[in-house]
This record gives C-alpha cells, structure tokens and sequence, in this order.
C-alpha cells in the first residue's frame, strides 16, 4: 500500500523515473520526503534488494531513515520482518534498508552491493568516497538492471562529483527553489534574503551553484587540491621531508584554535592534518604545541602573533628557540637576511596570493577535510577606495593557519630570524 500524499509536479516526476536522479534543491522544498518516500517503494515493491543511505555524518544520513522508518511503520500489514535497528531495517520480502556514515573514507560503506544508492547532502560528500561507490553498484547494474544512484543536497559551491552529475547523461536533474514552492512563505524568505548574502540565499534558498563572484579561491580548485582522504604519520611520512606546523590563535570574541601541519618536499606541500580546539588557556595552548612538535619535529612553527598572540609567541621561543618559532601577524616585521638587518613587510595578501599561487601550479595538495573546505570557500576579497586588497571570511581560521604554514617555502629560502 502507497500512502496518499499530495505531491508537487517535480516530486511526482521523481516517484516514477527509473534511474540515475540527482536534485538540487533549496531548503524544506520537500526532497527528503519525496526520496525517503522513493526508498519505501522500491524495498517494498522489489524482493529482495539493498536500499543504503548514506551521508558524511551518520546524523545527517539518519534523518533519512528516520522518515524511511516512520514511512515503513504506516504501512498496512506486515511489511517488517524485524524491529529496526539505528542503521538497518530488513523488511518481509527480504529487501533491506541501511542508513550509513561516509566518514571521510567510504571505509564503512565497502563491501555492500547496492540496488538503490541514496546520498544525501551529496555535496557535502568527500570527493573520494565516490571511487570507493562504484563498485559497489556495478554488480546491481549488470545483472539486474538497477544500481539506481540517487543525489540529494543543497549546493556547496562549484566543482566535484554531485557538480557533475547536472551535466552527466547518466543522470536525469532536478532543480527546485524555495521560492517556488508554495508551503514556504514569502515573508519568511524575504527575511531571510534580508539576512543572508545574496550568495547565501542564492545557494541555500535558491538551490544554485555558486561561488561568491569575489571568492578568494574557487571551490572546484580546492577540491582538486584535495587529492587523498587519509594520511597515517607511520605509513606515511616520507624520508628526507620536512613538517611545519601554522596556527591561527583566537582571537577576542573567537572560540577556536586552528592548527594545520604541512609536509614538505622537493619545495612541493602537502597538508596532512588540521586541528582545531576550542580557545584555551595561553599555558595549555603552548603545551600542546609543545607535544605536537615532540612528535613532528618542525623545522619551523608559523604562529599568529597579534593580540593574544604575542604572550604564546613568547613563551614558544622561550621553549623552542627564535630561530625555529616565527611571528607572522601581517604587519611589518624586522627581518635579518645574511647577518644585514632590514624592514620589510609581510602582508596578509602575501600570505594568501602564495597558497593560492601553489594550488595552481599542482605544488600543494590537501587532505579532504570539510571543515578546511568550507574555511577555504568563505575566504572573499574586495578592494578598498584606494585600490587595495581586503581578503575576509567568517570561518577563516582553518584558512589562516594552512597560509602561514605554506609560507615555508618562501621563508626556508631567506634564512630569516623574525621578531
């Protein structure tokens, strides 16, 4: 039995296609009820087949199930084998119905065959978790005719798999706006356009790709930098490299610190952990710095100094050495080049223009992290009345600290003593 809803046009078309899907949609347009509903058929109407969930967080892809559940529950007569689990509901025709985590890796996921794939906030999916997918639905696909890909989410910027489906033969596309869609009131979204950049409300409420026309780096390029999804310090620390350790500190008001560690060489980088800690004492952030270069063994930590940071800079040079704890807080520095003391400038467009110079040109690649992503997606620039460059964002912590630790190349070749 299909319970009786009223659907919008787009939902319907949804319900009936038979294949690969993938929606792009504002917010509360209906698209995790129209695909949980879409789930329920297909486990209920075929024997024996694997329907799977997934979604980066296991919270985000239990709210799917959660509605493919109440959904199952609903229904007249005995549909249910077992009471569901968390993570699994085996109905009485033998099909089952999980709800799993991507993580970074897909390393939950490995080893199902699939009949209906079901990724939820698909954009927000690390980028190679999908070649961990593709087996998975190829043995359905072959011989009977499913491995049925279905992607759902609210854009996150250009660039990456869920990016490509909207152009892939392969799949058949849906955009729905907000706007459009009659049980969300216009005065709400007028509030909210009120609210929000237009970028923002352009992604969120209008279900559209885009970067911000003044993103510092665009998003396509970050995720092609993210290259490898896991990085072990036994297996995979290389001989001969050098680590160097950046820091973003908190700043009044702020409530986390960023640490990001980068290996390098052959002057190329490669960003192999990111830390973040809610904003402690001066004394238990210089200890952890401590430990962290027990382990690492840095030839050089980039630390912001301003504000609060000069007192944890201090002390770090204490413990350390000068030579091997530098100051970067964007402002003029007295540098020592050759044993010839000048001044110089180190501008926060320098540190910037750098990294993004190294993306580029294939000399620093990154772990897929969300967290880095999105830090690196909120960095906008805009130029002042006399034509200078203001870079910004609201989540640039993680942003700050990988800039200051690419700096190495630069300051590995002046043999600088900063202070």
């Amino acid at each position: 039995m299909v319970l009786s809803v009223s659907w919008d046009k787009w939902q319907r078309e949804v319900l009936d296609y038979n294949g690969n899907i993938t929606i792009r949609a504002g917010r509360q347009v209906g698209k995790s009820e129209v695909i949980s509903e879409k789930a329920v058929r297909f486990a209920t109407g075929h024997d024996d087949v694997t329907c799977m969930i997934i979604a980066a967080s296991q919270r985000q892809s239990s709210l799917l199930f959660e509605k493919v559940v109440a959904k199952l529950s609903l229904l007249d007569g005995d549909v249910l084998a077992e009471k569901p689990t968390m993570t699994k509901a085996i109905l009485m025709n033998g099909s089952r119905i999980y709800c799993m985590p991507t993580g970074r890796t897909g390393h939950f996921i490995r080893g199902f065959t699939i009949d209906m794939l079901i990724a939820d906030e698909a954009a927000f999916i690390p980028e190679q978790v999908w070649l961990a997918i593709t087996p998975m639905i190829a043995v359905s696909r072959k011989l009977k005719g499913m491995g049925h890909v279905v992607l759902l989410s609210t854009p996150f910027g250009k660039g990456g798999y869920y990016y490509n489906s909207f152009t892939d033969d392969d799949f058949r596309s849906w955009h729905v706006s907000s706007e459009k869609c009659i049980r969300i009131p216009a005065d709400f979204l007028k509030k909210e356009k009120e609210r929000m950049s237009k970028a923002e409300y352009r992604q969120e409420y209008l279900g559209e790709f885009t970067d911000e026309y003044n993103q510092f780096f665009p998003t396509s390029l970050i995720k092609d930098c993210m290259t490898f999804i896991e990085w072990d310090f036994k297996k995979d620390k290389l001989d001969g490299a050098n680590y160097y350790l950046g820091t973003d500190l908190a700043r009044y008001g702020g409530d986390e610190v960023a640490h990001v560690i980068v290996e390098e060489k052959n002057k190329c980088l490669k960003a192999v952990k990111t830390l973040t800690r809610e904003r402690v004492s001066t004394t238990s952030t210089v200890g952890e710095t401590g430990v962290l270069d027990d382990k690492w063994k840095f030839k050089r930590i980039f630390i912001d100094s301003g504000g609060l940071g000069g007192a944890i800079l201090d002390q770090l040079q204490d413990k350390l050495g000068k030579r091997r704890v530098v100051g970067l807080d964007n402002s003029s520095k007295g540098l020592q080049v050759e044993g010839e003391e000048k001044r110089s400038k180190i501008l926060k467009e320098d540190l910037y223009s750098h990294c993004l110079m190294l993306m580029e040109t294939g000399k620093l690649t990154m772990l897929s992290d969300l967290n880095l992503l999105r830090s690196l997606k909120s960095i906008t620039f805009q130029y002042t009345a006399d034509k200078k460059i203001k870079i910004f964002g609201n989540y640039s912590h993680l942003t700050e600290a990988l800039v200051r630790a690419c700096w190495c190349l630069k300051e590995r070749g002046l043999n600088i003593y900063m202070y």
